[in-house]
């Protein structure tokens, strides 16, 4: 029987891969490298399918091997570069995307690597110019103009980075989600006296949580706020003052004039809040379950300190897991701390950590009884004050006004600005930076310094 036409199979499997049949297209490349084990096309394919699929360290052996037999292939050293960064090799990735450079000087994909590995490495001007490049190269590029956003916003140019950042509804992950909204998109111009309108939350439960601080001044401006948020979040965000309604995420929509996504607001509601709302506590929990939860922890020594070391893994998005592993960290870390009592607010996968607390700590887990952001809401307010890395607990204790200090990656988000210990988001928040990346110790040493000196409650 005649074998395929080695180009045919190639038509196939790429047509396979662009319509999102991985599997099929796994199949034709590797039918392809069966018949010459070094094709750079069909290494080079491979290699990002299996990337996409999880396996990175096959994935980036692949694409080495590409560069290998064909060291001037640009897309190769791009896609190398990509995987690098989201196994958690930036140095690597810029390498990468360094030498693709030279073979394809004004690749706008290229360019925006390159500006997503300097981002990860904390390099946040560098990034921007590479962005920008990006966009010379290509104007209409929604993911660098939306990339220069963010670095605008990590550097202190709000209006700027709110205006970038809009290029995100472009964004193939994020055009579906906005469509879905039945409407007119409120952008600031049109009247709200009299008016409903629909705030949305669009992206994580840590987003929704610090742009929901906006809901009340939209109302006392005269709108009739409608806000929806993701079911966890729908009893905490009921304690708003001025919402007419809180809807959780997949339950019906009541008739509205306007809309607006959450992370649209600072832009949209620019002429009627200029700066930054950061009147706390803006969200409130139950007093009842605040004093019940006070009358258990006074059995233990203060300070009570809550503790929160790990994100949500989001493993099937590379990008987010990339990010997860340079803002989590192990309990473990947190040996020493000195004396008082500490509480776990960790959930999810990493919850089960607080079995084996570091030696000499006393952890008390009570998770099984948080069910809801109102439930953590309540133990967080009984506490002197919360401990974690950048995730949404953080935000929670920032939004009820509580002390928080923030175990921060080298590359903060870009929420956080560069060169701070504190935030113009949430006044009662310091931040504790790696002074570079994953050097969890010398955030380790900071905070103990800080217990030990008696700032818990500071």
């Amino acid at each position: 029987m005649a074998l395929p036409d080695p180009a045919l199979l190639l038509q196939q499997a790429i047509a396979d891969h662009q319509d999102g049949r991985l599997d099929a297209a796994r199949r034709g490349y590797e039918a392809l490298l069966r018949r010459d084990p070094r094709d750079p096309n069909a290494l080079n394919l491979l290699g990002v399918v299996l990337v996409v699929q999880g396996q990175h360290a096959k994935g980036i052996q692949l694409l080495r091997r590409a560069v290998a037999v064909l060291p001037a292939f640009p897309a190769a050293l791009c896609n190398l570069g990509k995987a690098l960064l989201d196994s958690g090799q930036p140095d690597a990735a810029l390498e990468s995307c360094d030498q693709a450079l030279c073979f394809a000087p004004d690749d706008p994909e290229i360019h925006n690597n390159r500006g997503n590995a300097l981002l990860a490495l904390g390099r946040v001007p560098e990034a921007l110019a590479s962005y920008r490049a990006a966009l010379a190269a290509r104007p209409d590029y929604p993911e660098a103009r939306t990339n220069e956003g963010l670095c605008l916003l990590a550097l202190g140019d709000l209006a700027g980075g709110w205006r970038s950042y809009e290029a995100r509804w472009r964004l193939p992950r994020l055009a579906p989600v906005a469509a879905g909204v039945a409407g007119a998109r409120w952008t600031g111009a049109a009247p709200l006296a009299g008016r409903r309108l629909l705030l949305w939350a669009e992206q994580g439960l840590g987003d929704t949580l610090q742009f929901c601080r906006y809901a009340p001044l939209l109302a006392q401006a005269g709108a009739e706020v409608v806000l929806e948020v993701q079911p966890s979040l729908r009893r905490l965000c009921e304690t708003l003052e001025g919402v007419t309604a809180v809807i959780a995420q997949g339950a019906p929509r009541p008739a509205t004039d306007l809309h607006c996504p959450l992370l649209s607001l600072p832009l949209a509601a620019a002429a009627h809040i200029p700066d930054i709302p950061a009147s706390v506590p803006y969200l409130h929990a139950d007093p009842s379950a605040v004093a019940a939860w006070r009358a258990r922890l006074a059995a233990h020594p203060r300070p009570h300190v809550g503790l929160v070391w790990a994100g949500n893994p989001r493993r099937e998005d590379p990008e987010a897991a990339s990010i997860d592993q340079r803002r989590s960290m192990p309990l473990a870390a947190f040996a020493g701390l000195g004396g008082g009592t500490f509480v776990s607010l960790q959930k999810g996968e990493r919850a089960r950590e607080a079995r084996r607390p570091p030696a000499g700590m006393t952890l008390l887990d009570w998770t099984s009884h948080l069910h809801d952001f109102a439930d953590t809401a309540a133990l967080v307010a009984a506490l002197d004050l919360v401990i974690g890395v950048d995730t949404s607990v953080i935000h929670l204790a920032g939004a009820l006004g509580r002390p928080t200090w923030v175990l921060n990656r080298h590359d903060r988000c870009w929420r956080w600005l560069r060169d701070r210990d504190d935030t113009p988001w949430y006044p009662t928040m310091r931040l504790f930076t790696q002074p570079r990346p994953g050097d969890w110790e010398a955030v380790m040493r900071a905070v103990r310094d800080a217990l030990d000196r008696g700032e818990a409650a500071a």
